[in-house]
């Protein structure tokens, strides 16, 4: 009877683990959800739309995007985090999101290596200092000047805490020997339309959401966080230009998984987006967003994870962030 039972459950899993191979094989049988961490509008989800519909060709299936705003993108990465890990279920996510909470927050109900699969790098995107159009700064060196000149009087947005406007925001406070005052969003988009509207003094974002606000003169783009200018922006100085050499800000929106995907599905949806991130198309939308594309592999990503929750703990650390 004893072997009889030993028999039967090795019969079980095998007919499981055949059925697993089955199904990587015949992978994706249906629509596959890719999950938005912030309100759309922002860099994260015009990546997002523009990666899902070139995939569908690729795949074969619909990709369904959903947004999931709120903590920081903590609610989008604690629901992917908990999927089933079949490639149904990704997440793009953000590098303040991914690596900047987990260094920044407390018990998270996440972490951010051991609950994910890196699937694929999309996206790196450049930053630009902004201010409103009628703020009294038209230079880098005269925001500077008048933070300094009033401390804790002036205040900088953020898509969420955590995020790399936040993070890099503090930086900046760092670098620059100012005070301001952090106010969080749930996103790009909301904090943007503060912006317009006066109620923020600065906004250090990805320049997708800001270009069109920038070109329409609503708003002042004082700098951009690269080494280089951005040829749709070949008027606005890069940060060593406007006298700040040592601030530089680039944060990269990659696609994850849940923990222990099949190594068959990972490879198929990499690979598929490496075709859609390296084509001709891609890049041109990304760049008319003012945004590169940039794939990196699995490997590859999980490793940038790893370096870079090194990286924003230090930051963190040495500016004595709070989550509070």
């Amino acid at each position: 009877m004893f072997k009889a039972i030993l028999g039967s459950v090795a019969a079980s899993l095998a007919l499981a683990a055949a059925a697993t191979v089955h199904a990587a094989g015949d992978y994706p049988s249906h629509p596959i959800n890719l999950i938005i961490p912030v309100a759309a509008g922002g860099t994260t989800d015009i990546a997002g739309r523009a990666l899902a519909r070139q995939l569908k060709s690729e795949l074969g299936q619909t990709v369904v995007v959903e947004n999931r705003p709120g903590a920081s993108g903590g609610i989008a990465n604690s629901y992917v985090s908990r999927a089933e890990p079949d490639g149904y279920t990704l997440v793009l996510s953000y590098e303040g999101f991914h690596t900047g909470n987990p260094v920044l927050m407390k018990n998270l109900s996440w972490d951010p290596v051991k609950d994910f699969t890196p699937i694929a790098e999309v996206i790196r995107g450049p930053h630009l200092i902004l201010v409103p159009a009628d703020s009294p700064a038209h230079s880098l060196q005269e925001l500077i000047a008048l933070a300094r000149q009033k401390p804790g009087e002036l205040n900088f947005a953020s898509s969420g805490m955590g995020s790399i406007q936040h993070l890099g925001g503090e930086l900046f406070q760092l670098k620059t020997g100012t005070k301001m005052v952090h106010v969080p969003y749930s996103g790009a988009a909301p904090a943007m339309k503060d912006l317009l509207a006066g109620r923020i003094d600065m906004f250090i974002t990805t320049p997708p959401t800001a270009m069109a606000h920038v070109e329409a003169g609503k708003l002042r783009a004082l700098a951009i966080t690269s080494s280089q200018r951005h040829p749709k922006l070949p008027n606005i100085p890069t940060t060593a230009e406007a006298g700040l050499p040592e601030f530089q800000l680039e944060a990269w929106f990659s696609v994850f998984g849940p923990a222990k995907m099949p190594e068959d599905v990972v490879k198929k949806l990499s690979a598929a987006m490496e075709r859609v991130i390296t084509s001709d198309e891609f890049k041109a939308q990304m760049n008319e967003q003012g945004s590169n594309a940039s794939y990196r592999s699995p490997a590859e990503l999980g490793q940038i994870v790893k370096d870079d929750l090194a990286k924003w703990g230090e930051v963190v650390k040495t500016a004595g962030i709070s989550a509070n």
